[in-house]
Formats: C-alpha cells, sequence, structure tokens
C-alpha cells in the first residue's frame, strides 16, 4: 500500500445520506442514460428533470459536454480516457447520490464493463440503467451536432457508432425506442418505472 493510500482516512460525518434523503422527502437514486450520440439521451433527461422539478424531487443532471468543458477536460476520446471518463462520473454521481439528490446522468457509455463498474460505485439498489435505443441510422440523420458528418469525413477519431463500438446493454431496467415514442411518451414511461423506487418507504 502506498504512503498516500495509508494516509486516507475518510471522515465519518454526522449527518448521513439517509438523514439528507429524509429532509428531502424521497430517495436519491442514480438514472442512468446510455445510447449512441443523438439518440435523445440529453433530452429525454431533460425533460423528466423539468416533470421531477414539478413534482418536488430533488434532482442534478449530468451531460456528456458540461463534463467534457469542465472536470473531465483534460482528457481524449481514446479508448484509456473514455473509461477514465465514466469512472470520474460514476464517483461524481455517488457524490450528488450521498447529498440526497436524484442525480440524472447522460453519457454514451459505450462500454458494458464501464457501465457496471458505475453500478458498483453507486450501489446496485441505486442504480437503474436506462437505455435510449435508437438506430444508428436514425440517430445518424438527426446529426443534431454535426458529429457524424465529421466522424464519416475522419475528422473525429474513434467515433462510438462509426469506427468505435457501441456494447448495448442487454437487460438495462428501462428501454426507450426514442424513434418510436415521443419525448413526453418517453419521460412517463420512465417515470411510471421509477415512481416506487422513490418512495422513502420502499
Amino acid at each position: 500500500m502506498s504512503r498516500l493510500k495509508e494516509n486516507i482516512i475518510p471522515h465519518q460525518h454526522s449527518v448521513n445520506s439517509k438523514m439528507r434523503a429524509k429532509l428531502h422527502g424521497h430517495k436519491a437514486i442514480c438514472l442512468w442514460f446510455t445510447g449512441l450520440s443523438g439518440s435523445g439521451k440529453s433530452t429525454i433527461a431533460s425533460s423528466l428533470e423539468e416533470q421531477l422539478h414539478k413534482k418536488a424531487f430533488s434532482t442534478y443532471i449530468l451531460d456528456g459536454d458540461n463534463i467534457r468543458s469542465g472536470i473531465n477536460k483534460d482528457l481524449s476520446f481514446s479508448d484509456k480516457d473514455r473509461v477514465e471518463n465514466i469512472r470520474r462520473i460514476g464517483e461524481i454521481s455517488k457524490l450528488i447520490l450521498d447529498s440526497g439528490t436524484i442525480v440524472l446522468s447522460a453519457f454514451i457509455s459505450p462500454f458494458k464493463e464501464d457501465r457496471a463498474q458505475v453500478k458498483e460505485v453507486v450501489g446496485e439498489s441505486n442504480f437503474i440503467e436506462i437505455f435510449i435505443d435508437c438506430p444508428l441510422e436514425v440517430c445518424e440523420e438527426r446529426d443534431v451536432k454535426g458529429l457524424y458528418k465529421k466522424a464519416r469525413a475522419g475528422l473525429i477519431p474513434n467515433f462510438t457508432g462509426i469506427s468505435s463500438p457501441f456494447e448495448e446493454p442487454q437487460n438495462p431496467d428501462i428501454r426507450i425506442k426514442s424513434n418510436e415514442l415521443s419525448i413526453q411518451e418517453s419521460v412517463e414511461t420512465i417515470w411510471n418505472s421509477i415512481k416506487n423506487k422513490l418512495s422513502l418507504e420502499s
């Protein structure tokens, strides 16, 4: 064990996550949105957060571009840095959960192993994997940010779905076919699946 690890002793605070959850009036869970670029992850997560806010739930949303413009701006899009990107996001999600807040994390997170690691970090009972399932051709037609066009032109290496794989969840907690459902229908489907999990009595 390194000297650094020997000298790290987490402080046990007197106010814990259960007390914070009671103050908020609901459980804290991690809603993990995964899917291809352009599938609708951030749009659906944002709309769901609006609905939860109206219902007086405490929430916080984590999004790829926001994270990469700040705390993870030192990371590239290599496979190694993508793994580190998701590892950090998992740890951030865990801290937000500890505050008693529902965290909505919307990231491509293409690798099964990385998503499994996040699930382990935040706790299996706190983790809900939401697969925003949308065919590549539909995502590419949308191309909201023009990223697929750049990837096809070779301007963006390691682009998920084009030059880097996306490992689809085989048994996600919630599957949303965003090419078939409206945003509101997607939000309602998710809400109906999670509402009982947010009760302090459950």
